[in-house]
């Protein structure tokens, strides 16, 4: 993977059964039993504002290996994104949950969420430089093979990693899961280097169908490598356990759908990385 194209304009939102697993699901059972999976959060910033994400490594691992950023939900950096950190450690990569509100900044009502989210991107400027500062802090530790890198953005993320994706960020690998859809917007062909994979709920009233089909048809129309996989009867934010404690009739927690769309994305990233 090449070096960073900086952006600076950018317009902006393993559960193994006991019975009858899969050889694959065995395999990634045994090998997060044996990982040896470390952690630690990492102050950093962008302009005046101090940022703080959550990095998870396989210490039995001597290599360098993949880094993956995670980019949280529109309720801000919180456990949600640090587990799944976690979850691709114990895969083999390094994770790495970045911050894009400011440290210590989380929201427990969609109200303070939606103001949160906004401000994130209100200046593109700003939503860029946020987003590649914790990319260069991924690429400077020093279990991460800077030139291979990839993007994981749940809900508000989702939006997030397929924005820079499609602005032509340098990123081998990008999945938005029950993420939002960025605005429709012009597409060079060969202007995006990522593969792309969605994960949405078809019963997600918060991202419909047809705004998941027109972006994955923009995509194909500029020649991108894109899959689209869709749940049936899943509503949003479906792999995040604690979805439904709000009482927001649009978001709820689907456990097949948790287990399937990690899955998606282990094989996406191990077909690039192979």
């Amino acid at each position: 993977m090449r070096s960073l194209r900086r952006l600076t304009a950018v317009p902006i939102a393993l559960l193994i059964g006991s019975l009858g697993c899969s050889r694959e699901e065995a395999g990634e059972a045994q090998q997060a039993a044996e990982a040896q999976v470390q952690t630690r959060e990492i102050d950093y910033q962008y302009g005046d504002e101090p940022l703080q994400g959550f990095i998870a490594w396989d210490a039995a691992m001597a290599e360098k290996r993949p880094g993956v950023l995670v980019v949280h939900e529109w309720w801000g950096h919180n456990q949600h994104a640090r587990n799944q950190a976690r979850r691709l450690a114990e895969a083999g990569y390094v994770g790495f949950a970045l911050d894009m509100y400011g440290k210590g900044k989380l929201a427990t009502h969609p109200e303070d969420a939606q103001a949160m989210a906004m401000e994130a991107t209100r200046d593109p400027a700003v939503t860029a430089g946020r987003f590649n500062a914790a990319l260069e802090r991924l690429k400077q530790d020093p279990h991460v093979d800077p030139e291979r890198i990839a993007a994981i953005g749940y809900c508000f993320g989702g939006a997030v990693v397929l924005t820079f994706a499609r602005a032509g960020a340098d990123l081998d690998a990008v999945a938005s899961v029950h993420g939002g859809m960025p605005e429709p917007a012009a597409v060079d062909s060969g202007a995006v280097k990522a593969r792309i994979l969605v994960l949405t709920g078809g019963a997600d009233p918060l991202v419909p169908p047809e705004r998941v089909a027109a972006f994955a048809d923009e995509m194909r129309a500029a020649g991108v490598d894109i899959e689209v996989i869709s749940y049936p009867g899943v509503r949003h934010s479906f792999t995040n356990p604690e979805a439904g404690q709000l009482g927001i009739d649009a978001l709820a927690y689907d456990a097949e759908a948790d287990r399937r769309s990690w899955a998606a994305i282990l094989e996406m990233l191990e077909e690039v990385f192979r």
